[in-house]
């Protein structure tokens, strides 16, 4: 069994807002001497957790992410017949289970809301609400013994498994990421440029409505990015008490995403949903590193799918020569015509999706 797991992704996207910065415009970062977009982990992190595509893979097995539990403690209380004190007194003590509360100006509402967003499995949601539906029922607030019974189960989520979650209040819970996840940069120097554009009003008429009744810009580039995952998967069969068979579907979901599922930012403007056209994955007990320094020189000219996935195979290979195998296994799914012949030596899989998804799997 290979205790890393290490996925290197290229994915070209049109013209488009993918992830935005503060001002609204495609956030960039600075790179071997030329300014690069990016694309953040959270952002990429989020849109894979919350597709269809990811929900579906793992079958219930998923977290939630949320600061609104104290809230929804007090309206089942509610619901079940609790009044006010108590439901609020009650919502305020579980809340405190997972994180500190949010304080509270003098005559605003009380919403009951951890200060940081809390990531809790469905066994431990579904519990706080069977409590929350007994503590109604009874008006009356938890014992110690059943506040500490919230916690008292470990998550199951997939995405908790795989992305970690700190609480602050409950530190002994915290559990460690399996899985890190890099931002994404283009392989090339880019620049975000900006859209003039107008809207008109339907219900002009005349020649005094001539015009736009809507001036704006919005900033747009476009990109071929390089990403890199890495998964512990010894760590992610330990984050689900041992379930090495969930643990695959976690793997596969992540993966499937990852190739699949593009950030949200500005699609309805863009239509910018695109696949991979490349990923190399690799298997073993090797101490785990990036390609990214493929890219420290901007690819550069035509040809950029080609010369990126040469770049990336040929780096792969230089770090081979240097240090010894940086994998076990390799496994090669490429949607790019052009590409033939791997750059990198030894015995390379290669084939499609379902193909990449079984020699990922834990039996080798």
């Amino acid at each position: 069994m290979s205790h890393f797991i290490q996925l290197h992704l290229l994915t070209s996207y049109p013209p488009s807002n993918l992830n935005r910065d503060d001002l609204g415009r495609p956030k960039t970062a600075f790179m071997g001497g030329a300014r690069r977009l990016r694309v953040s982990s959270q952002s990429l992190k989020r849109n894979w957790r919350t597709s269809d595509l990811f929900e579906s893979a793992v079958d219930g097995h998923k977290g939630t992410r949320t600061k609104r539990l104290g809230g929804e403690v007090f309206k089942r209380m509610k619901a079940a017949g609790a009044d006010d004190k108590v439901a609020g007194n009650s919502a305020e003590k579980i809340a405190g289970v997972f994180g500190k509360l949010r304080k509270v100006e003098k005559g605003e509402k009380h919403e009951y809301e951890i200060e940081q967003l809390v990531h809790v499995g469905p066994e431990e949601l579904s519990a706080l609400e069977a409590l929350a539906d007994t503590l109604g029922a009874e008006n009356r607030e938890p014992t110690d013994d059943e506040l500490k019974g919230l916690l008292a189960r470990r998550p199951t989520a997939v995405d908790v498994a795989l992305f970690g979650r700190m609480l602050a209040a409950a530190p002994s819970y915290n559990v460690e990421a399996a899985c890190q996840v890099a931002h994404a940069i283009t392989v090339h120097a880019a620049e975000v440029e900006d859209d003039y554009f107008t809207a008109v009003d339907d219900l002009n008429t005349g020649d005094e409505d001539r015009g736009a009744a809507h001036i704006g810009e919005a900033g747009f580039a476009a990109g071929l990015f390089y990403l890199y995952i890495c998964i512990d998967r010894d760590l992610l069969i330990d984050n689900l008490q041992g379930n090495k068979e969930l643990a695959d579907r976690a793997i596969a979901a992540l993966v499937e995403s990852a190739v699949k599922i593009s950030p949200k930012g500005k699609q309805n403007s863009f239509g910018s949903r695109a696949h991979a056209s490349y990923m190399l994955a690799e298997k073993g007990d090797q101490q785990p590193r990036s390609l990214s320094a493929s890219f420290l020189q901007p690819v550069m000219g035509e040809g950029q799918g080609v010369e990126a996935i040469r770049k990336l195979e040929t780096q792969a290979q230089a770090f081979d020569d240097a240090y010894g195998a940086g994998a076990d296994r390799r496994f090669v799914l490429s949607a790019t015509p052009e590409y033939e012949v791997p750059a990198l030596k030894g015995d390379i899989q290669r084939g499609n999706l379902q193909e990449l998804l079984t020699f990922l799997k834990g039996d080798d």
